[in-house]
Protein backbone atom coordinates (compact mmCIF):
# COMPACT_ATOMS: atom_id res chain seq x y z
CA UNK A 1 0.00 0.00 0.00
CA UNK A 2 1.06 3.39 -0.46
CA UNK A 3 1.95 5.68 2.48
CA UNK A 4 -0.74 8.14 3.88
CA UNK A 5 1.06 11.44 3.25
CA UNK A 6 -1.28 13.09 5.83
CA UNK A 7 -0.80 10.76 8.06
CA UNK A 8 2.83 11.06 7.64
CA UNK A 9 2.35 14.55 7.52
CA UNK A 10 0.73 14.39 11.34
CA UNK A 11 3.56 12.23 12.29
CA UNK A 12 5.13 14.49 15.14
CA UNK A 13 8.99 14.78 14.20
CA UNK A 14 12.15 17.12 14.03
CA UNK A 15 14.47 18.05 10.97
CA UNK A 16 18.20 17.75 12.01
CA UNK A 17 20.34 17.98 8.88
CA UNK A 18 19.20 20.76 6.79
CA UNK A 19 21.28 23.73 5.39
CA UNK A 20 19.81 27.20 4.64
CA UNK A 21 22.14 27.67 1.77
CA UNK A 22 19.40 24.77 0.00
CA UNK A 23 16.30 26.42 0.87
CA UNK A 24 16.41 28.91 -2.14
CA UNK A 25 13.25 29.52 -4.57
CA UNK A 26 14.71 29.79 -8.52
CA UNK A 27 12.09 32.71 -8.96
CA UNK A 28 13.78 34.23 -5.63
CA UNK A 29 17.27 33.71 -7.32
CA UNK A 30 16.10 34.65 -10.45
CA UNK A 31 14.64 37.86 -9.35
CA UNK A 32 17.52 39.01 -7.04
CA UNK A 33 19.74 38.01 -9.31
CA UNK A 34 17.82 40.57 -12.37
CA UNK A 35 17.88 43.10 -9.64
CA UNK A 36 21.87 42.65 -9.10
CA UNK A 37 22.30 42.42 -12.50
CA UNK A 38 24.26 38.94 -12.10
CA UNK A 39 23.68 36.76 -15.01
CA UNK A 40 22.14 33.38 -14.03
CA UNK A 41 24.46 30.13 -14.33
CA UNK A 42 21.14 28.66 -16.36
CA UNK A 43 18.16 29.30 -17.77
CA UNK A 44 15.59 28.98 -14.03
CA UNK A 45 14.12 25.38 -15.85
CA UNK A 46 17.55 23.59 -15.20
CA UNK A 47 18.82 26.26 -12.34
CA UNK A 48 19.25 22.82 -9.92
CA UNK A 49 20.86 20.37 -12.21
CA UNK A 50 23.88 19.60 -10.95
CA UNK A 51 27.44 17.54 -11.61
CA UNK A 52 28.05 16.57 -8.56
CA UNK A 53 29.29 17.55 -5.17
CA UNK A 54 31.73 20.17 -6.50
CA UNK A 55 29.30 21.41 -8.79
CA UNK A 56 26.67 21.75 -6.51
CA UNK A 57 28.95 23.13 -3.94
CA UNK A 58 29.96 25.80 -6.26
CA UNK A 59 26.28 27.14 -7.40
CA UNK A 60 25.77 27.21 -3.11
CA UNK A 61 28.26 30.37 -3.59
CA UNK A 62 26.65 32.09 -6.38
CA UNK A 63 23.23 31.95 -4.67
CA UNK A 64 23.93 32.99 -1.21
CA UNK A 65 26.16 35.85 -2.90
CA UNK A 66 22.76 37.48 -4.09
CA UNK A 67 21.32 37.06 -0.05
CA UNK A 68 22.84 40.61 0.51
CA UNK A 69 20.63 42.23 2.74
CA UNK A 70 18.83 41.61 6.14
CA UNK A 71 15.70 41.19 4.44
CA UNK A 72 16.79 38.85 1.96
CA UNK A 73 18.07 36.90 5.31
CA UNK A 74 14.89 37.16 6.81
CA UNK A 75 13.17 36.15 4.22
CA UNK A 76 14.88 32.78 3.51
CA UNK A 77 14.72 31.91 7.19
CA UNK A 78 10.99 32.77 7.32
CA UNK A 79 10.46 30.88 4.26
CA UNK A 80 12.02 27.48 5.95
CA UNK A 81 10.29 27.61 8.96
CA UNK A 82 7.19 27.44 6.72
CA UNK A 83 8.65 24.61 4.46
CA UNK A 84 9.50 22.86 8.20
CA UNK A 85 5.47 23.26 9.43
CA UNK A 86 4.32 22.29 5.98
CA UNK A 87 6.04 19.02 6.71
CA UNK A 88 4.69 18.57 9.95
CA UNK A 89 7.82 19.22 12.28
CA UNK A 90 8.04 21.06 15.44
CA UNK A 91 11.65 21.69 15.66
CA UNK A 92 14.85 22.00 13.19
CA UNK A 93 18.33 22.59 13.71
CA UNK A 94 19.42 24.24 10.25
CA UNK A 95 23.38 24.53 9.46
CA UNK A 96 24.39 28.02 7.57
CA UNK A 97 28.00 27.67 6.43
CA UNK A 98 29.77 31.72 7.03
CA UNK A 99 31.99 31.59 3.93
CA UNK A 100 29.40 30.71 1.24
CA UNK A 101 27.97 34.33 2.10
CA UNK A 102 30.25 36.81 0.37
CA UNK A 103 28.26 39.69 0.93
CA UNK A 104 28.18 38.76 5.17
CA UNK A 105 32.28 37.86 5.22
CA UNK A 106 33.30 40.15 8.56
CA UNK A 107 29.74 40.70 9.41
CA UNK A 108 29.12 37.07 11.35
CA UNK A 109 26.60 38.98 14.57
CA UNK A 110 24.58 40.93 11.75
CA UNK A 111 24.24 37.73 9.77
CA UNK A 112 22.80 35.85 12.67
CA UNK A 113 20.29 38.59 13.67
CA UNK A 114 19.29 39.05 10.33
CA UNK A 115 18.42 35.16 10.38
CA UNK A 116 17.28 35.47 14.05
CA UNK A 117 14.91 37.98 12.99
CA UNK A 118 13.34 35.91 10.17
CA UNK A 119 12.90 32.44 13.07
CA UNK A 120 12.03 35.13 15.42
CA UNK A 121 8.75 36.04 13.34
CA UNK A 122 8.13 32.97 12.27
CA UNK A 123 8.01 31.47 15.55
CA UNK A 124 5.30 34.65 16.38
CA UNK A 125 3.29 33.36 13.90
CA UNK A 126 2.95 30.15 14.96
CA UNK A 127 5.63 28.44 12.89
CA UNK A 128 8.42 25.70 14.75
CA UNK A 129 11.19 26.88 16.72
CA UNK A 130 14.43 26.57 14.39
CA UNK A 131 18.34 26.72 16.02
CA UNK A 132 21.38 27.11 14.23
CA UNK A 133 24.24 25.45 13.26
CA UNK A 134 27.04 27.69 12.41
CA UNK A 135 29.48 25.55 9.73
CA UNK A 136 33.12 25.48 9.50
CA UNK A 137 34.28 24.66 5.37
CA UNK A 138 36.58 21.67 5.38
CA UNK A 139 39.41 23.83 3.66
CA UNK A 140 39.55 26.20 6.23
CA UNK A 141 42.64 26.30 8.58
CA UNK A 142 42.80 25.30 12.06
CA UNK A 143 43.04 29.35 13.09
CA UNK A 144 40.34 30.08 11.04
CA UNK A 145 38.42 27.57 13.04
CA UNK A 146 38.95 28.49 16.36
CA UNK A 147 38.42 32.76 15.44
CA UNK A 148 34.97 31.18 14.59
CA UNK A 149 34.44 29.34 18.27
CA UNK A 150 35.90 32.35 19.66
CA UNK A 151 33.53 34.62 18.26
CA UNK A 152 30.66 32.16 18.54
CA UNK A 153 31.45 32.14 22.18
CA UNK A 154 31.96 35.75 22.39
CA UNK A 155 29.03 36.44 20.95
CA UNK A 156 26.35 33.65 22.81
CA UNK A 157 23.56 34.10 20.83
CA UNK A 158 20.50 31.75 22.03
CA UNK A 159 19.80 31.16 18.21
CA UNK A 160 22.90 29.54 18.53
CA UNK A 161 22.63 25.80 19.22
CA UNK A 162 26.43 24.15 17.82
CA UNK A 163 29.40 23.88 15.70
CA UNK A 164 29.37 22.31 12.15
CA UNK A 165 31.70 21.46 9.86
CA UNK A 166 30.70 20.50 6.33
CA UNK A 167 32.32 20.58 2.79
CA UNK A 168 33.57 17.69 0.04
CA UNK A 169 35.44 14.97 2.03
CA UNK A 170 36.62 13.73 -0.21
CA UNK A 171 38.41 16.71 -2.20
CA UNK A 172 39.61 18.48 1.38
CA UNK A 173 41.36 15.23 2.13
CA UNK A 174 41.45 14.31 5.98
CA UNK A 175 40.81 17.59 8.18
CA UNK A 176 39.92 15.71 11.73
CA UNK A 177 43.18 16.36 12.96
CA UNK A 178 43.30 19.95 12.02
CA UNK A 179 39.85 20.85 13.55
CA UNK A 180 39.92 19.07 16.68
CA UNK A 181 40.95 21.93 19.12
CA UNK A 182 38.15 23.85 17.40
CA UNK A 183 35.66 21.39 18.35
CA UNK A 184 36.96 21.17 21.82
CA UNK A 185 36.58 24.45 22.50
CA UNK A 186 33.25 24.59 21.51
CA UNK A 187 32.07 21.63 23.68
CA UNK A 188 33.87 23.06 26.70
CA UNK A 189 32.03 26.45 26.02
CA UNK A 190 28.69 23.95 25.84
CA UNK A 191 28.12 24.01 22.08
CA UNK A 192 26.79 21.16 21.22
CA UNK A 193 29.10 19.87 17.87
CA UNK A 194 27.41 18.50 14.62
CA UNK A 195 30.05 16.63 11.85
CA UNK A 196 29.19 16.30 8.45
CA UNK A 197 31.37 12.54 7.57
CA UNK A 198 30.56 9.81 5.67
CA UNK A 199 29.18 11.24 2.68
CA UNK A 200 32.05 11.91 0.34
CA UNK A 201 34.65 10.34 2.71
CA UNK A 202 34.34 5.96 3.73
CA UNK A 203 33.91 4.95 7.38
CA UNK A 204 37.16 6.62 8.08
CA UNK A 205 35.42 10.06 7.92
CA UNK A 206 33.02 9.14 10.30
CA UNK A 207 35.68 7.85 13.18
CA UNK A 208 37.65 10.80 13.14
CA UNK A 209 34.25 12.35 13.59
CA UNK A 210 33.76 10.49 17.06
CA UNK A 211 37.36 10.43 18.16
CA UNK A 212 38.47 13.38 17.21
CA UNK A 213 36.01 15.98 17.25
CA UNK A 214 33.59 14.62 19.64
CA UNK A 215 30.42 14.68 17.41
CA UNK A 216 27.75 15.05 19.43
CA UNK A 217 25.66 14.05 16.15
CA UNK A 218 26.84 12.73 12.87
CA UNK A 219 25.41 14.48 9.43
CA UNK A 220 24.88 11.89 6.69
CA UNK A 221 27.76 8.90 8.21
CA UNK A 222 25.63 6.28 6.09
CA UNK A 223 28.97 4.96 4.87
CA UNK A 224 29.86 4.25 8.48
CA UNK A 225 28.24 0.71 6.85
CA UNK A 226 31.32 0.03 5.40
CA UNK A 227 33.07 -0.77 9.01
CA UNK A 228 30.92 -3.17 10.88
CA UNK A 229 32.58 -2.22 13.77
CA UNK A 230 32.17 1.31 13.24
CA UNK A 231 28.77 0.66 13.30
CA UNK A 232 28.91 -1.29 16.29
CA UNK A 233 30.34 1.57 17.64
CA UNK A 234 27.87 4.23 16.87
CA UNK A 235 25.05 1.42 18.27
CA UNK A 236 26.79 1.19 21.55
CA UNK A 237 27.58 5.06 22.13
CA UNK A 238 24.22 6.14 20.47
CA UNK A 239 25.65 8.73 18.71
CA UNK A 240 22.84 9.73 16.14
CA UNK A 241 22.85 9.92 12.00
CA UNK A 242 20.97 12.71 10.70
CA UNK A 243 20.46 10.80 7.01
CA UNK A 244 19.68 12.68 3.66
CA UNK A 245 18.15 9.57 1.80
CA UNK A 246 17.00 11.97 -1.24
CA UNK A 247 20.67 13.71 -1.17
CA UNK A 248 22.25 10.72 -0.96
CA UNK A 249 20.86 9.30 -4.40
CA UNK A 250 20.44 12.82 -6.28
CA UNK A 251 24.53 13.48 -5.80
CA UNK A 252 25.83 9.97 -6.16
CA UNK A 253 26.57 8.58 -3.20
CA UNK A 254 24.35 5.44 -3.60
CA UNK A 255 22.95 4.53 -7.11
CA UNK A 256 19.48 3.42 -5.90
CA UNK A 257 17.04 4.19 -2.41
CA UNK A 258 17.27 -0.06 -2.21
CA UNK A 259 21.20 -0.02 -2.00
CA UNK A 260 21.14 3.08 -0.07
CA UNK A 261 21.77 1.57 3.86
CA UNK A 262 19.96 3.74 6.21
CA UNK A 263 17.42 0.41 6.91
CA UNK A 264 20.81 -1.32 7.48
CA UNK A 265 22.34 0.66 10.02
CA UNK A 266 18.70 1.46 11.96
CA UNK A 267 18.48 -2.44 12.29
CA UNK A 268 22.02 -2.54 13.55
CA UNK A 269 20.74 -0.74 16.24
CA UNK A 270 22.18 2.88 14.92
CA UNK A 271 19.73 5.79 16.06
CA UNK A 272 18.68 7.49 12.58
CA UNK A 273 16.78 10.44 11.51
CA UNK A 274 15.40 11.69 7.99
CA UNK A 275 16.04 15.21 6.69
CA UNK A 276 15.91 17.16 3.86
CA UNK A 277 19.80 18.23 3.47
CA UNK A 278 19.19 20.67 1.21
CA UNK A 279 15.53 20.43 0.43
CA UNK A 280 14.79 23.12 -2.45
CA UNK A 281 18.01 22.26 -4.64
CA UNK A 282 17.47 18.67 -4.46
CA UNK A 283 13.63 18.43 -4.42
CA UNK A 284 13.57 16.83 -1.15
CA UNK A 285 10.80 17.38 1.27
CA UNK A 286 10.79 15.45 5.44
CA UNK A 287 7.17 13.62 4.46
CA UNK A 288 8.54 12.78 1.33
CA UNK A 289 11.59 11.40 2.85
CA UNK A 290 9.37 9.38 5.18
CA UNK A 291 7.28 7.99 1.84
CA UNK A 292 10.46 6.91 0.43
CA UNK A 293 11.89 4.94 3.23
CA UNK A 294 8.29 3.86 4.56
CA UNK A 295 8.06 2.37 0.57
CA UNK A 296 10.99 0.86 -0.29
CA UNK A 297 11.84 -0.69 2.77
CA UNK A 298 8.21 -1.82 4.03
CA UNK A 299 8.52 0.47 7.70
CA UNK A 300 5.86 -0.34 10.15
CA UNK A 301 4.43 2.53 11.23
CA UNK A 302 6.06 1.18 15.03
CA UNK A 303 9.29 1.66 12.61
CA UNK A 304 8.36 5.59 11.54
CA UNK A 305 7.56 6.45 15.26
CA UNK A 306 10.99 5.13 16.47
CA UNK A 307 12.37 6.83 13.57
CA UNK A 308 10.60 10.22 14.15
CA UNK A 309 11.20 9.64 18.49
CA UNK A 310 14.91 9.54 17.07
CA UNK A 311 14.84 12.82 15.08
CA UNK A 312 13.64 14.78 18.08
CA UNK A 313 16.12 13.28 20.86
CA UNK A 314 19.09 13.29 18.25
CA UNK A 315 17.80 17.46 18.17
CA UNK A 316 19.09 20.10 20.33
CA UNK A 317 16.21 21.78 20.89
CA UNK A 318 15.78 22.84 24.20
CA UNK A 319 14.00 19.94 27.01
CA UNK A 320 10.55 21.99 26.96
CA UNK A 321 10.13 21.47 22.88
CA UNK A 322 11.47 18.14 22.73
CA UNK A 323 8.74 17.15 25.78
CA UNK A 324 6.06 18.54 23.88
CA UNK A 325 7.19 17.02 20.98
CA UNK A 326 7.51 13.96 22.29
CA UNK A 327 3.85 13.96 24.12
CA UNK A 328 2.37 14.73 20.73
CA UNK A 329 4.39 11.44 18.97
CA UNK A 330 2.89 9.34 22.08
CA UNK A 331 -0.84 10.56 21.11
CA UNK A 332 0.01 9.83 17.30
Amino acid sequence: MPPDLDRLRALPKAEVHAHLEGCFEPAVLEAWATQAGIAMPRPRERLFQFEGLAGFLHFLDWACGLASTRERLAELSYGYAKRLADNGAGYADVIFNPTHWKAWHGRLPAMIDAMDAGFTAAEQDGLPPVGLCVSLLRTQTADEATELVDALVALRHPRVVALSIDGNEAAAGRTGPRFAEAFRRAGAAGLRRAVHAGESSGPEGVRDAIELLGADRIDHGVRAIDDLALVELLAERRIPLGVCPTSNLVLGVYPSIEAHPVDRLRRAGVVVSLNTDDPVLLGASLVGEYALCSTTFGWSEEVLRDVACDSITASFANADVKERLLADLARW
